[in-house]
């Protein structure tokens, strides 16, 4: 490069903005209960509304600033299409970005479409991406089904073994693509450990925190380059919503944008306002579901006829020290376990309690509970199960906001009746 471009180079002046925005007020100095409430909230100045409407257009008046945005390739700055960027889309990102400690982020229409595009965005034809065999089953999909179709490929291993996962880097790897705290055991990846690895072989790193999400712990915080999260489990915590997010610089969100566009996974903005009212709530909810789950964890660690327990707060995980290291003792809402009696007395279990709900997904103001092996597992073989520690009678359950007595009480009469025992009064 000659001297002329090089004094052009230093002279560039434009600088990447946090946001896109609605306002400048910031909420970085509050915790999180307050940005949950606060941060991204746009009060509509014409008819003075407490709370961001629902922008429900699908375009916007052009002017000279949109033109100059297009002209410049801003696009992203400003309100031109809804699938580009709408204020009900903003309103929800600042407020997420607020929660993450991040410059800026993107909400998707599922946790999938948040997956899927971040990769392909950072990835090209002849990539090789290193993840874990313990991921969300349509994660898993995505990277052994399709990565192929665009000449590029993955190798899964262990999450919690860091020389595992430097031996299966190889020249073309870009990316070390994780999970925070693993569906459905519970393993943690430790992510001081990745992110020193990632930075060793010049990798982006990206960690999948639906499990924990931004209140247990804060992957940017701690080096990582993007989280993401299905926003349809805590984020939004009502079972009424899919939607995914990917969180960051503003580098690496504006170049996952256009890879967003292109697979038009952009949220709609009545799925934006829904996600947004919800996460006013998030850091109540969250101390909860922590709290509640806990003390049914050390309820069902202590039954006789539970096997095993899976939850980071108990002394019995295998990742304890790093539990208290990494997530500072709030530990999810999430608890496997393993009943006595395998697969026909969990199918059993589950028929007889009253207050969770047999249904798929989690993060739920109420309790739900599920079989891995037949829900979020079931794409894989017996064999592959086994591997990653499925074995029989694995139960998953999110725990939910009810008062935790009623929550034991009921884990106790469906025990209790799966094992023909009378309840002591």
């Amino acid at each position: 490069m000659n001297n002329k471009n090089n004094l052009w180079l230093n002279d560039l002046q434009r600088k990447r903005e946090k946001g896109p925005t609605l306002h400048k007020a910031s909420y970085s100095e509050f915790n999180d209960s307050t940005k949950s409430v606060h941060a991204g909230q746009y009060n509509d100045p014409t008819t003075r509304a407490l709370g961001t409407p629902i922008f429900q257009c699908s375009t916007f008046y052009l002017n000279e600033a949109s033109y100059k945005a297009i002209d410049e390739g801003r696009g992203r700055d400003e309100m031109i299409y809804s699938r580009y960027g709408n204020p009900s889309q903003w309103s929800v990102q600042e407020k997420l970005s607020s929660l993450e400690n991040a410059e800026s982020s993107i909400v998707f229409s599922s946790g999938m479409a948040a997956i899927s595009s971040t990769l392909l965005a950072l990835l090209d034809k002849g990539s090789h991406v290193v993840s874990s065999r313990d991921i969300y089953g349509g994660t898993y999909n995505f990277l052994y089904e399709d990565l192929y179709r665009y000449g590029m490929s993955v190798t899964f291993t262990s999450p919690t073994n860091i020389e595992a996962i430097e031996a299966a880097i190889q020249e073309n790897t870009k990316v070390l693509y994780f999970e925070a705290l693993t569906n459905p055991l519970l393993k943690i990846t430790p992510l001081k450990d990745l992110v020193a690895l990632g930075k060793k072989h010049n990798l982006r790193v990206i960690i999948d925190n639906t499990f924990l999400t931004p209140y247990n712990v804060k992957p940017l915080e701690l080096g990582v380059d993007l989280v993401v999260n299905s926003a349809t489990k805590y984020l939004n915590g009502h079972s009424d919503l899919i939607g995914g997010t990917v969180s960051g610089s503003r580098k690496l969100i504006d170049s996952i944008w256009p890879q967003m566009l292109k697979n038009g996974g952009s949220m709609d903005p009545h799925a934006c306002f829904l996600l947004e009212r919800s996460l006013k709530t998030f850091a109540l909810r969250m101390r909860t579901h922590n709290d509640n789950a806990l003390q049914l964890a050390y309820f069902l660690e202590a039954n006789e006829n539970i096997k095993r327990v899976y939850y980071p707060g108990l002394l019995s995980h295998n990742q304890y020290e790093l539990a208290q290291s990494q997530m500072k003792g709030k530990y999810s809402g999430m608890i496997s376990f393993e009943v006595q009696g395998g697969n026909e007395n969990a199918h059993k279990l589950l028929s007889y309690l009253k207050l969770p709900k047999e249904a798929t997904s989690l993060g739920g103001v109420e309790s739900l509970i599920s079989l891995p092996y037949n829900t979020s597992q079931a794409s894989l073989t017996k064999v592959q199960q086994k591997t990653i520690g499925i074995n029989e009678g694995l139960i998953r359950l999110s725990v939910g906001i009810e008062d935790i007595e009623d929550l034991i009480l009921d884990f106790e009469q469906a025990i209790n009746n799966v094992f023909k025992k009378e309840l002591v009064c």
